[in-house]
């Protein structure tokens, strides 16, 4: 009678081999998940290249005339401590844009950028920085009822139809 892991015509493997084998198992399972996070932040670059590529030109369509983009903007408390990332910031004297950007847009992600913004307010405030802040959401996927919430926040919705993005503008826009 032939025992699990055993070859016919060889010995039955010890306690030692099939220790050695869920070791490995655990090591090439480590290496597929940071492979799949390396995977994950690249798709995230893109999703985020796409929507900056015009960005700019539909949000001076909208009337903004934002003459400054930067990506990847943090801020840091005195302690140098990071307050809040920001994907895509869009300025000029009056306003900045924040835009929030995931690869799947969910309603949670949403009420973290609701507080974030927030957060960006009190920051500003304590600057003197008296511009107005709006903002918009971006994602290459938009799960159900995230679009209608953004917008009923007063949150612009930056949607991926195609070879450009589209701007749908909120009923009422919000400004902090």
């Amino acid at each position: 009678m032939m025992t699990t892991g055993q070859v016919q015509g060889e010995a039955p493997m010890t306690f030692e081999q099939i220790r050695e084998m869920f070791q490995e198992i655990g090591r090439k399972q480590e290496e597929t998940d940071r492979q799949i996070s390396r995977l994950g932040s690249r798709l995230g670059d893109l999703i985020e290249h796409l929507t900056a590529s015009n960005i700019l030109d539909k949000f001076n369509d909208e009337g903004y005339q934002f003459t400054q983009i930067s990506r990847n903007h943090t801020l840091k408390d005195t302690k140098n401590m990071v307050i809040a990332e920001i994907d895509i910031l869009l300025e000029n004297g009056n306003y900045a844009m924040v835009v929030e950007v995931k690869t799947n847009l969910t309603k949670s992600d949403i009420k973290d950028h609701l507080k974030r913004m927030e957060t960006l307010r009190r920051y500003a405030d304590a600057r003197g920085d008296k511009r107005k802040f709006v903002s918009s959401v971006a994602g290459a996927l938009i799960d159900d009822g995230a679009r209608e919430y953004a917008l009923a926040q007063g949150l612009y919705v930056i949607e991926h139809p195609g070879q450009t993005v589209e701007i749908v503008a909120p009923p009422k826009k919000r400004e902090w």
